[in-house]
């Protein structure tokens, strides 16, 4: 077969064949499958600018953990999800690196000094022996926050650019005085109006509904009343016995601090000040000075050197092992010679010395004793655990298998399957008891979970209440009286309309409020402030300033009443008192209206780069399945 392949490539038609899938690629205009999935995924696509899923999903995680830290409970990414927070994102870092992208063409590229000057004053990437920048700490704690240097870097450009384009764009942006003048002309605005209001003795009394009203408004307010699903579970938890909190032999106590006595012990300790120098003769000068009596401080300003100050610090704890040897080789108030340290000269005074604290059986009896006894809590609940797992194995069902273990069986009352009881309150449990149990179908029973911290449970679903409307009987009495309430307000409506238009055509409000036997409110120089709304009301306030002079209003006064009414005059605002006002909101307008501006640069720069981002890429950096998304482009 090889061979007839090989003879095949080097006839004609190997040749004729290859021209015609040539010829097939300029037709189609399009890679193959197979080729688009050699390269790599990206969820945002901006010009030069992309994020690939583990970028995408690194960033999501931290928004997760703000969220978590905000509502005070563990969140998953399908509840964030299923809230659309991952589209919110995905549409603002598609914007975000749109902008940069087409900021960094634009010319708008901060300087290699400034990003190096801005790394240099971050104190945790400096030696604390020397107090000099230090690479290897640089590095090491960037690593710990799943950092490189290529990426702080990469973000301390991003914030420059997006800083120096809002500061430019604030620095030539100030908004016209008329602005202010019409927010303060508005805000000292008085008008004189007069008002009564619609109560529901005016609408007449709402009969009793029938059960086909209510059920037709169960229908009408479906989204609002059906149910969520809930979970019923019985939860095998594993705990020790109460041999746990037997008494600790003193062999095992003794033992163990033979073990741990280095550690237990508290080692030597010196408090000291270092001075680094460049070179060795200015380490001399300094050594010179400290021996004449000079304190640190002064032979720090006298020599451009700031001194570094170590408080019973061990010779563990000193990163230079040259500046320990010294440090440690001198008594109190004892200078050492120079030392070559990694960067420069050190010069070490110590000021006092703290003997070590060999550790004693007594002093460490209570903390062994407690590290002993958790131990064996845990010890027994593994073994718990393994025996479980093993009657499982042999076929037990999880019942049986619990009791033959010794766990403890609990049935919980039902939940949503965001942990939420019948009562809308939450349910003190694991989050993975929640997963879990939405993992199964009705007796579904799950393996051993490990929950942490020497935790472990299973589940299994005893029952599933789906989602569903309630039945008239069980909403009868609170849903009639929403029903009504519904009815009366519709009728006030309706009335309040009605005496509205009979205003509008020229009848005297007056007139109108005595033909409901309503009383008539006159008020004259209101203006709209937080405490006139308190008095009148927010529909009143709407009514009056939603109206020019001499037209008439109806707006909902409460949940029971409406309010008709005409505004009979309306006083500009005295220019003595808007005056300052006007000056005085002009900083603020000038603040929003610049936020507005970078916005629209920012939508604009990415519709400049095409910037562009893919749903189903998104979910799949979750975790999470999703259809076939068309990629998205920047709004």
């Amino acid at each position: 077969m090889l061979t007839a392949f090989r003879a095949f490539s080097r006839s004609k038609w190997a040749a004729a064949l290859l021209v015609l899938i040539a010829i097939s690629f300029v037709i189609v205009g399009a890679r193959m499958d197979v080729f688009s999935n050699l390269g790599p995924k990206h969820v945002i696509d901006a010009g030069d600018r992309s994020m690939n899923e583990v970028e995408f999903r690194t960033a999501f995680d931290q928004v997760r953990e703000r969220l978590q830290q905000q509502v005070g409970r563990p969140l998953t990414n399908q509840e964030l999800v299923a809230e659309n927070i991952h589209v919110r994102f995905l549409t603002e870092q598609t914007q975000q690196l749109g902008f940069l992208n087409w900021a960094y063409k634009a010319g708008i590229r901060p300087g290699k000094e400034l990003i190096v000057k801005q790394i240099r004053q971050i104190p945790a990437f400096f030696n604390s022996v020397t107090g000099q920048f230090d690479q290897q700490a640089y590095e090491a704690a960037l690593a710990q926050q799943n950092l490189t240097p290529a990426m702080l870097e990469q973000d301390l450009r991003d914030q420059y650019a997006t800083e120096h384009f809002g500061a430019a764009v604030f620095a030539g942006a100030r908004v016209p005085r008329i602005y202010g003048a019409l927010l303060a002309g508005s805000a000292f605005e008085s008008r004189d109006g007069r008002w009564f209001e619609v109560t529901p003795a005016m609408a007449g009394q709402i009969p009793a509904p029938t059960d086909a009203q209510l059920n037709a408004f169960i229908q009408e307010n479906a989204d609002r009343l059906r149910a969520p699903e809930f979970r019923m579970v019985s939860v095998v938890l594993f705990t020790p016995e109460a041999s746990a909190n037997a008494p600790i032999s003193e062999d095992r106590i003794r033992e163990r601090f033979e073990f741990k006595r280095d550690t237990l012990s508290k080692p030597e300790t010196r408090s000291f000040v270092t001075l680094t120098a460049p070179n060795r003769e200015t380490a001399q000068k300094i050594a010179a000075a400290l021996r004449a009596g000079q304190s640190p401080a002064d032979v720090g300003r006298a020599n451009n050197i700031t001194p570094a100050a170590f408080n019973e610090t061990p010779r563990s704890a000193i990163g230079d092992a040259a500046t320990a040897a010294a440090v440690f080789g001198l008594q109190a108030n004892q200078v050492s010679n120079p030392v070559q340290a990694g960067v420069g000269f050190a010069v070490a005074k110590v000021t006092a010395v703290q003997p070590a604290a060999p550790a004693t059986l007594d002093s460490a009896r209570e903390e062994l004793i407690q590290e002993l006894r958790a131990e064996d809590v845990k010890t027994q609940t593994y073994a718990k655990v393994e025996k479980y797992e093993a009657a499982r194995t042999a076929g037990k069902n999880l019942a049986d298998a619990a009791r033959e273990a010794g766990g403890r069986i609990v049935d919980l009352p039902p939940f949503t399957k965001d942990g939420k009881l019948p009562n809308g309150q939450a349910l003190n449990a694991p989050p993975q008891i929640f997963e879990t149990a939405w993992s199964l179908t009705k007796g579904g029973e799950s393996d051993v979970i490990d929950a942490g911290q020497g935790q472990y449970f299973a589940v299994r679903v005893n029952d599933i209440r789906p989602s569903a409307l309630p039945t008239l009987a069980e909403v009868r009495e609170p849903l009639a009286a929403q029903w009504i309430q519904r009815e009366t307000m519709r009728r006030l409506s309706a009335k309040a309309e009605e005496l509205t238009t009979r205003v509008r055509n020229g009848e005297d409000i007056a007139a109108v409020a005595r033909s409901v036997n309503a009383p008539l409110t006159v008020r004259t120089g209101v203006i709209r402030n937080q405490q006139t709304q308190e008095a009148l009301g927010q529909g009143v306030l709407q009514g009056l300033f939603g109206q020019s002079k001499g037209q008439a209003f109806s707006q909902p006064a409460s949940q029971t009443a409406y309010v008709v009414g005409r505004v009979d005059n309306v006083r500009a605002a005295n220019p003595a008192v808007a005056g300052p006002l006007a000056e005085q909101v002009r900083p603020r307008l000038t603040q929003e209206l610049v936020q507005a501006m970078v916005e629209s640069s920012v939508s604009a720069g990415a519709q400049r780069s095409k910037a562009k981002n893919d749903p189903a890429q998104a979910l799949s950096a979750l975790g999470l399945s999703g259809g076939a998304t068309p990629a998205a482009p920047a709004q």
